[in-house]
């Protein structure tokens, strides 16, 4: 049965292991976004009570757990912040090197020594 919990945890293992087979340095970015994507997606979903109230409604027995909501904004904005960053880097290292190659741009370093 797919849920938020399972789900979560296939986008960080899909992130990760697109990570860690992919030499083209934009790729690489795009699955830290779906691995970030993914570890936002379990918290909340950890949060998630059925038929929880709002805690600001008090007086239910059932509440619903905000700070995971709360913590989540902010990693979506470290997200966002994380991938422009990461974006600004491979433009950097396409204007310098011309290549999206993470490999080959550390093989020309090591060749200017």
């Amino acid at each position: 049965m797919l849920n938020g919990l399972n789900v979560g945890l296939i986008a960080i293992l899909i992130g990760l292991y697109g990570i860690a087979n992919s030499k083209n340095s934009l790729k690489m970015m795009m699955c830290l976004s779906i691995m970030g994507t993914g570890v936002i997606l379990l918290f909340v979903s950890i949060g998630y009570i059925p038929e929880g109230a709002v805690p600001v409604a008090g007086g239910e027995d059932l509440m619903a757990d905000a700070i995971p909501q709360s913590v989540m904004v902010t990693a979506v904005v470290i997200d966002l912040a994380t991938t422009a960053l990461g974006l600004a880097m491979v433009l950097y290292l396409y204007r310098t090197f011309s290549t999206l190659d993470f490999a080959s741009t550390l093989k020309d370093k090591e060749d200017e020594r």
